[in-house]
């Protein structure tokens, strides 16, 4: 049956001391609907930071392609002001997977209810400006229609920048006006860039399109207001959110970022612990761990005679596992391709992306099949089996913002060979020949030679100092990647955009 709409109360009994409250609004959270890493972030980080005593919910649209009928339907409707007049949405409320941690899903069929979240590959809905405005606006409705007023509102790429700029201006002197903000940017390349005449659909004022707000190189860019409004800013890995603020990485907004570099905070993200776990993965022929590695062997046999290459144990397998990018460097690897299949070596990819790329790397893997394997899809499966079966994994990104796939490979034993950049360089220690230190191995240029050197070093490595690749599994599977971690930064996070939305600290009186 519909409930009335829900108060506070009904989800997070009051106890002696007051909790810290946060509501955390996404474009997309996993298990629900997925693009990219957002969505995993977004799927974890709340449950980890709810298990430390914070009230965290989760605000996300209701997409095409979810189970509806799960979910719990609210009684009455949302008023969302726009520029059009007041729009009137449903809300559903459903629980994250494994926790108690309520999500609300706004329900407006005539922007979510479609194939795609923000277009068909390699678009963009035309309305997309539109659609996340509304978001944007419904999600802090949302607030004041259940009675949960936020301390802090956690916003995350350009799809949810126009929160903090909301609730500095429409929110003035209102309740949410006190809510501190912090805007996290999961990858600066995508911005939100429209044109300057589409300003009117954010429900703003003209006066708001200038250089210190929505005005940027003669486009509206919502990034760029979410960066200039919320008083705290965050990234997904330490070296990234250097990275951002120089021209080779900043994607026009190194200025913007430099200018807050003093807000600018940046947090390593995490993976899911025990869906990454080769000691109880049902994906994967056997189990094993840092204190008994023998399984590894046999995932490496099985995934050999999966995909129909010689079961050969001392020959070393390179996993590729990600979207088939220009950002991921695949590029570079298409051009290596040939130089690394020259060697005894065996190579299994799986991804898929842009269609040149995808195109490419089916034909050589059609005619080298003895030596390479090539999967044009996303299989969850195969996926950790990869993990699992190969020696090494490569990632010869452009930039990664921070990178979850390098983690997955050094749970499960596999080196990653890697560029130096972003998160990679901040989970990944470089080999150390003279002591057999380090958990993979790092090249900075990023050329097909040096990805192929380092193939090459890798390799000599694997054959030549087998004790010291032992050595580096049994290191890298001891690593912490839990997003227990990333759970204490964040709340150290939102305690601090309190701070400093406030003057005070939470709690004080």
């Amino acid at each position: 049956m519909p409930v009335a709409w829900v108060r506070p109360e009904r989800v997070s009994p009051p106890t002696g001391e007051r909790k810290l409250k946060v509501l955390y609004v996404a474009p997309e959270v996993a298990p629900y609907r997925k693009t990219g890493g957002l969505a995993d972030v977004a799927g974890v980080l709340p449950r980890a930071v709810r298990q430390r005593g914070v009230d965290i919910r989760v605000v996300m649209p209701l997409y095409q392609g979810i189970d509806w009928h799960s979910l719990e339907r609210l009684e009455g409707t949302l008023g969302v002001p726009m520029y059009f007049g007041q729009a009137r949405a449903s809300v559903r409320l459903g629980r994250l997977p494994g926790s108690d941690l309520p999500v609300y899903f706004i329900e407006y069929n005539r922007f979510f209810d479609r194939p795609h979240l923000y277009g068909p590959p390699g678009q963009a809905y035309s309305d997309n400006l539109e659609r996340f405005s509304f978001l944007s606006r419904a999600a802090l409705e949302l607030c004041k229609t259940i009675g949960f007023f936020p301390d802090v509102i956690h916003a995350n790429d350009w799809q949810t920048a126009l929160v903090p700029v909301y609730v500095n201006t429409v929110e003035w002197a209102r309740p949410m006006h006190g809510a501190g903000t912090l805007f996290t940017i999961h990858n600066l390349a995508y911005q939100g860039n429209f044109e300057s005449g589409a300003m009117f659909i954010t429900g703003l004022g003209w006066e708001h399109y200038n250089s210190s707000e929505f005005e940027h190189f003669g486009d509206m860019n919502l990034m760029k207001a979410g960066i200039r409004h919320a008083n705290l800013l965050s990234t997904v890995s330490p070296t990234y959110a250097r990275e951002i603020q120089t021209s080779a990485y900043g994607f026009g907004l190194d200025g913007e970022l430099a200018l807050r570099g003093r807000d600018l905070r940046g947090v390593l993200n995490g993976i899911d612990a025990h869906a990454w776990d080769p000691e109880h993965d049902p994906h994967i022929a056997a189990p094993y761990g840092a204190r008994d590695i023998a399984g590894k062997a046999v995932c490496k046999a099985a995934l050999q005679q999966q995909l129909g290459l010689p079961v050969r144990p001392n020959v070393p397998i390179f996993g590729v596992v990600g979207r088939l990018t220009a950002q991921k460097g695949f590029d570079v690897l298409a051009h290596a391709l040939e130089h690394i299949l020259s060697w005894d070596v065996q190579i299994v990819l799986l991804g898929k992306g842009d269609h040149e790329a995808e195109h490419f790397f089916g034909y050589v893997a059609s005619r080298r099949g003895e030596k390479m394997r090539a999967y044009i899809a996303f299989d969850e499966g195969l996926a950790h089996r990869i993990e699992a079966g190969s020696d090494f994994l490569l990632m010869p990104s452009r930039y990664e913002p921070c990178g979850l796939t390098q983690m997955y490979s050094q749970r499960y034993g596999t080196l990653p060979i890697v560029r130096g950049t972003g998160g990679l360089l901040d989970t990944v220690s470089n080999y150390n020949q003279a002591n057999g230190e380090g958990t993979g191995f790092i090249f900075w240029d990023l050329t097909p030679g040096a990805l192929a050197d380092t193939v090459g070093w890798a390799l000599s490595t694997y054959h030549d100092r087998p004790e010291h690749i032992l050595a580096m599994r049994k290191r890298a599977m001891e690593q912490d990647f839990s997003w227990d971690r990333a759970a204490v930064a964040h709340e150290h996070l939102y305690r601090e955009a309190y701070r400093i939305r406030r003057g005070h600290e939470f709690g004080a009186r």
